[in-house]
């Protein structure tokens, strides 16, 4: 079963970035957007940011979560620009949280999005390694890539089975439809963290022996300009901290 948004398998991954590139686009665009680093002076830099999150959604073919991202994002910025000038009291206040939320969180969350949709755990793993992590740290993230799509793959699963079953919103069984999907699926949440870290020691994770890897990463043209945006951008904010800018 497929989920399409969160999925591991290499295929269908669109412009091929080398992991520690992804990483670096996730901590910048979470550190511009939604840290506000630079402040006002660097308010351009954020929609920029959020245009390259939606192209790489795009060029992944993940289409779905870039129309979902796509429009929440214009939505909250279309409820600030027309919406919250015509509010005032506790709803102007809580227009303006929901728009800050979907606006500062929504792009660090899609390109979450886009690093675990196409980043195999294989290709995780050998960068960590490259960057001679601990591996304290590359196991629980090596479990954590395949653990929120497995979670997703069962609870389409549970969900499945309750429609087959009757147990929905409707028909006064809203206390069954909560019980028999959360059960269910805490049960298979536990189970499920258990075999990934069994799997992740069985596959030499852990060992006292250097672990080997077939699967090919390294810096291309793409990273290089990538790469090159995320530390221009860093270092703008530096020399404005220095007063050089």
């Amino acid at each position: 079963m497929s989920l399409g948004i969160l999925q591991t398998t290499g295929q269908q991954r669109g412009m091929i970035l080398d992991p520690r590139t992804k990483l670096l686009l996730l901590i910048t665009v979470s550190t511009f957007v939604l840290g506000g680093l630079g402040g006002e002076k660097f308010s351009s830099v954020i929609p920029a940011l959020c245009l390259i999150t939606l192209i790489l959604l795009l060029t992944a073919g993940r289409i779905k979560a870039a129309v979902i991202y796509l429009a929440a994002y214009l939505a909250a910025w279309l409820a600030a620009l027309l919406l919250l000038p015509q509010l005032s009291g506790p709803l102007y206040f809580l227009v303006l949280g929901s728009v800050g939320i979907f606006s500062r969180v929504m792009p660090g969350v899609a390109m979450g999005v886009y690093v675990v949709s196409t980043t195999t755990v294989s290709e995780f793993t050998a960068a960590m390694q490259r960057m001679h992590i601990s591996e304290k740290i590359i196991i629980p993230f090596s479990v954590m890539f395949r653990f929120f799509p497995t979670v997703g793959e069962e609870f389409s699963a549970i969900n499945a089975a309750m429609r087959m079953r009757g147990i929905s919103f409707g028909g006064g069984r809203i206390g069954k439809m909560l019980e028999y999907r959360l059960v269910p699926l805490l049960t298979c949440s536990a189970r499920i963290g258990e075999e990934l870290s069994a799997a992740a020691l069985t596959r030499g994770l852990g060992g006292n022996v250097k672990r080997t890897n077939i699967c090919c990463i390294g810096f291309k043209m793409q990273d290089v300009i990538f790469i090159a945006l995320c530390f221009t951008a860093f270092a703008a904010v530096a020399l404005v901290y220095l007063g050089v800018l």
